[in-house]
C-alpha cells in the first residue's frame, strides 16, 4: 500500500497526457504535454503555433495556467499522504477506500479534461477569420478526442495518456492489490 500511495507523486515528474496534431503542412507534428500543473511543448514553440493556427477558426488560446493546475497537485499530495497514513495503519479495508477515492478523483479529472476539451473545441469566437460548417449547416467543432485519434479537417489529432497517467494507475492498482492481499491474509488467519 505504501508504494501505491507514492506512485501518484510521479505525476510531478512525468507528463499525464499528450495531444498531437499531424497535418501535411507540418512535417513535424505539433504537440503538447499536459502535466499535473503545466502545459509543455512537445517540440519548441508548438503551443504558440497551435494557438496561432487555432486563432483563425476562433478557438481560445491555450492558457499559461488553468485553475486545475492549483487543484490537482494539491489533490495528489493529499491523497498520497492519506494513502501513506492508511498504509502505516495497516487495515486492509481502508486500502479499498483509498482505491475507490482515487478512482473517483481520477474519473472526475478525466471528466474535467473532457469538458475543457469540449469548451476549447466548440466555444468559438463568432468573429473568427475562418468559419467551417458541418454538412447539416451547424458550426463545426474542433474538439480533440479524449482518448484515441480523430480527423479534424486536414489534421489527425491524437490524445493519449503518458507516463504520469500510468504511474497513477499503477499506484491505484497496487492499493487495490494490497486490499486483496490483506483480505486473503485475514481469511487465512481465521
Amino acid at each position: 500500500m505504501l508504494l501505491g500511495a507514492l506512485f501518484p507523486l510521479l505525476l510531478f515528474v512525468f507528463p499525464l497526457w499528450k495531444i498531437t496534431l499531424e497535418a501535411p503542412q507540418y512535417p513535424t507534428p505539433l504537440g503538447m504535454y499536459i502535466y499535473i500543473n503545466d502545459f509543455a511543448d512537445a517540440n519548441p514553440h508548438d503551443i504558440k503555433n497551435i494557438n496561432l493556427m487555432n486563432h483563425y477558426v476562433g478557438m481560445k488560446y491555450i492558457p499559461d495556467a488553468i485553475p486545475e493546475f492549483k487543484i490537482f497537485p494539491l489533490g495528489i499530495i493529499i491523497t498520497s499522504v492519506l494513502g501513506l497514513l492508511i498504509g502505516f495503519k495497516g487495515n486492509y479495508k481502508w486500502f479499498l477506500g483509498w482505491f475507490v477515492l482515487m478512482l473517483l478523483l481520477s474519473s472526475a479529472g478525466l471528466y474535467d479534461f473532457y469538458l475543457w476539451e469540449h469548451d476549447y473545441g466548440y466555444d468559438l469566437d463568432p468573429k473568427a477569420i475562418m468559419k467551417f460548417t458541418n454538412p447539416d449547416g451547424s458550426v463545426m467543432g474542433f474538439q480533440p478526442p479524449l482518448f484515441g485519434s480523430k480527423d479534424i479537417l486536414n489534421f489527425r489529432a491524437h490524445s493519449y495518456p503518458q507516463t504520469g497517467a500510468y504511474c497513477l494507475a499503477l499506484g491505484m492498482a497496487l492499493g487495490f492489490l494490497a486490499f486483496l492481499v490483506g483480505k486473503r491474509e485475514k481469511k487465512q488467519a481465521k
